[in-house]
């Protein structure tokens, strides 16, 4: 068997199906693997450059696949499944990843820290209680009508509402604690701290930044950043004529929903004249565009000033930060 030079791995729970080239493009290695045998079977084999498909476990096996020497590459399932040549099963993916990790536009997922990941796990439980506290608020409201007591809608109605009910809490103890412990988080963070001066960035919003960009320097400028996010729009351009359709989408759906919600809050403070120091392109932006618009645009400069924060560590300065954004 010639040397190894790359390796796609698609992995699962139980088995791991394995696609390996030599350096004549050659396949010299399919094999699967069960869970058990993996590292085994790669602490027996020299470094070479290992592919995985970006998932919630291929961060674990990236790390430990590291620590035996390889190189791993993580790429998002969408840029792997051009390259699936047949039909959709365990050993076309694991080429698929072995071709697709070949070309020199491709895009590769950095590797998050142990400590990045549990931090991540930290706010999904709280964006998940979240949603609890959200659906146990109108199950109270529901029971409530059916003895006659009405409230509005709005979290600030419902503690009325419970103690008309004789009810001492509106919120549960869990999500309070988990909320907590999320403050903790930001407040010990220097970084985050920073992010969270920015007009429209909250504790979340900086922790969140912090927590799912493992590495900012990967991105040329704070454009690639913003498109990471999904906050650019599409291009369907064609014979020399600029279309630019909505916002791709694409990126991590819970931080480019949040930045959008922390733009929205600061566009409706400037047009109620409830702001501070308002940005003058944010103004000259409002007299032209719709606020929902406004918004994404806002959001999208956000996402660069915070992309500008991480790689350079300089601190946010709301009197520097005006100029610059009504020159752009």
């Amino acid at each position: 068997m010639g040397k190894i030079i790359r390796i796609g791995m698609d992995t699962s729970k139980q088995i791991f199906q394995l696609h390996g080239v030599d350096e004549a493009e050659q396949v010299v290695l399919r094999q699967k693997l069960r869970r058990r045998e993996v590292l085994e079977f790669f602490g027996k084999l020299a470094p070479t450059v290992i592919g995985i498909e970006a998932c919630g476990s291929s961060h674990y096996w990236a790390r430990e696949l590291t620590r035996l020497g390889h190189e791993v590459k993580l790429m998002a399932p969408q840029l792997v499944k051009p390259y699936v040549s047949r039909g959709k099963n365990d050993a076309a993916d694991a080429e698929a990843l072995c071709e697709a990790m070949s070309r020199p536009k491709m895009r590769f997922v950095p590797v998050k820290s142990a400590e990045s990941q549990a931090a991540l796990m930290l706010a999904g439980l709280r964006d998940r209680l979240v949603r609890n506290r959200t659906q146990l608020a109108n199950a109270i409201r529901g029971y409530a009508a059916e003895f006659g007591l009405v409230a509005a809608k709005g979290k600030a109605k419902l503690e009325p509402l419970l103690l008309r009910l004789q009810a001492d809490e509106t919120v549960p103890p869990l999500a309070r604690e988990l909320f907590a412990e999320l403050m903790a988080w930001h407040r010990a963070n220097a970084l985050s701290r920073n992010l969270a001066r920015i007009p429209g960035v909250g504790p979340v919003i900086a922790s969140l930044l912090v927590m799912k960009t493992p590495d900012p320097h990967a991105f040329r400028s704070g454009r690639y950043f913003a498109a990471w996010l999904g906050l650019t729009p599409k291009d369907h351009s064609t014979a020399g004529k600029v279309r630019l359709g909505v916002i791709t989408r694409a990126g991590d759906e819970i931080l480019r929903s949040l930045l959008v919600v922390g733009a929205t809050a600061v566009v409706w403070q400037v047009r109620r004249g409830t702001g501070r120091n308002p940005s003058p392109w944010l103004v000259e932006l409002l007299k032209r565009k719709p606020p929902k618009l406004a918004a994404v645009a806002l959001a999208n400069k956000i996402a660069r000033v915070a992309w500008k924060l991480m790689t350079t560590g300089e601190i946010y300065d709301a009197n520097r930060a005006l100029p610059a954004t009504a020159a752009a």
